[in-house]
């Protein structure tokens, strides 16, 4: 587990200084008529998006923290969590078989796939 939370913390750590350097990016709106504007929009939705993220990460820190022994554990069926899901979802708490059961249980991706 130790492993697994130092990885977590690295990739914390490169985010956060991504979210410094985007936020330094758009800290001043250009001008309305500016083509740049899309850019800088673009950038916002980008740093929203990491901000997000890391917030999920802090979160998993946390939930191994308290728990190490529940992490990559799936909490529907109790069975471990392959550990390249949770390279890749790191704060992924669903096997990937359960979470295709529950996607199939889905009313939305049940309709997409009634077209």
């Amino acid at each position: 587990m130790k492993d697994e939370t130092k990885v977590i913390q690295h990739e914390l750590d490169e985010l956060q200084d991504q979210i410094i350097a985007i936020e330094t990016m758009v800290e001043e709106k250009p001008d309305s008529d500016s083509p740049a504007v899309t850019r800088w929009e673009l950038d916002r939705a980008f740093l929203q998006r990491l901000k997000e993220h890391a917030a999920e990460l802090e979160e998993t820190l946390s939930q191994a923290g308290e728990d190490e022994a529940g992490y990559g554990i799936c909490i529907q069926c109790g069975k471990p969590i392959h550990p390249d899901r949770l390279a890749v979802l790191p704060g992924i708490q669903t096997c990937i078989h359960c979470a295709r059961a529950e996607e199939m249980e889905d009313p939305v991706v049940l309709g997409a796939r009634a077209r």
